[in-house]
């Protein structure tokens, strides 16, 4: 029986479902609620079940018959739904980010996903991870041979990370050999944030470290948030995808951005 008349699926089918809904929507901004379940082959009912989950992780907002983004300039999807997208794009950016980490390194991460990503390709210790991120914290905390400081801060839910001045402060005295980050938007070769306190973070690690890597797939050059926290040209490597367009390749590295293109079929 087609899940058209199921009207639900398997739990992995209801994901991947929402996968597609919410990457489509952040990338269009608003879509039909017809044309999404047209493209996913369920009805209609099914398509409002899951943007009303998607709702209540605020990704989206639901409008008569369309789906707008809340992930835009103003807001963020929440860490653990970011965690899961993009997933062959996000393990080969952070393949290639691993094999620039050598035993001994003491690593900044903030609350980005794609740094997860990195710490599950990572076969070296030992290693001082420090980091705002309880993400972060989950995945190494367990980890023979890691060495975890988390740093205190007000309690974000949507970024499930640590934030504030207290956090500032706490890095501003730590020192790290690589700060690996992410942005939600680029613009004018600069990384933007839609949140202020986030920006802030990520501000401070790259001051406390003696070298800054920067994760962007493809999709961050289409998007576009609130606060700047740094030029491209700060960054010593901007790890991105073979999805970026030959065109903005180009006008990247002649602006003397050290980029650095992966191949998503190197997803290990």
């Amino acid at each position: 029986m087609s899940e058209r008349h199921t009207g639900r699926g398997s739990a992995s089918d209801q994901q991947e479902r929402r996968l597609m809904i919410a990457e489509r929507v952040v990338t269009r901004g608003t879509v039909t609620v017809d044309e999404l379940a047209s493209a996913a082959g369920v009805s209609a009912m099914t398509i409002y079940r899951d943007v009303a989950a998607l709702e209540e992780a605020g990704i989206v907002q639901r409008g008569r018959g369309t789906v707008s983004a809340m992930a835009t300039g103003l807001h963020e999807a929440s860490a653990s739904f970011r965690l899961d997208q993009n997933v062959a794009l996000k393990q080969a950016l952070g393949h290639a980010v691993a094999q620039r980490i050598n035993p001994g390194m003491a690593l900044m991460l903030d609350d980005s996903t794609s740094g997860v990503w990195t710490l599950r390709a990572l076969d070296v210790t030992p290693l001082t991870v420090i980091t705002n991120s309880l993400l972060v914290a989950r995945e190494v905390g367990h980890s023979s041979g890691v060495r975890l400081i988390v740093a205190g801060g007000t309690y974000q839910p949507w970024a499930e990370s640590l934030m504030g001045s207290a956090t500032v402060a706490q890095l501003g005295e730590l020192r790290a050999d690589v700060a690996i980050l992410s942005a939600s938007g680029i613009a004018d070769g600069r990384c933007f944030h839609p949140h202020e306190d986030a920006s802030q973070i990520k501000r401070q690690m790259m001051a406390s470290a003696r070298r800054r890597f920067l994760i962007l797939d493809h999709t961050k050059f289409a998007r576009r948030a609130l606060y700047s926290f740094a030029a491209l040209t700060e960054f010593d490597t901007v790890f991105t995808d073979d999805g970026v367009d030959e065109n903005m390749r180009r006008a990247l590295t002649e602006t003397g951005v050290p980029l650095e293109v992966v191949s998503a079929a190197k997803a290990s």
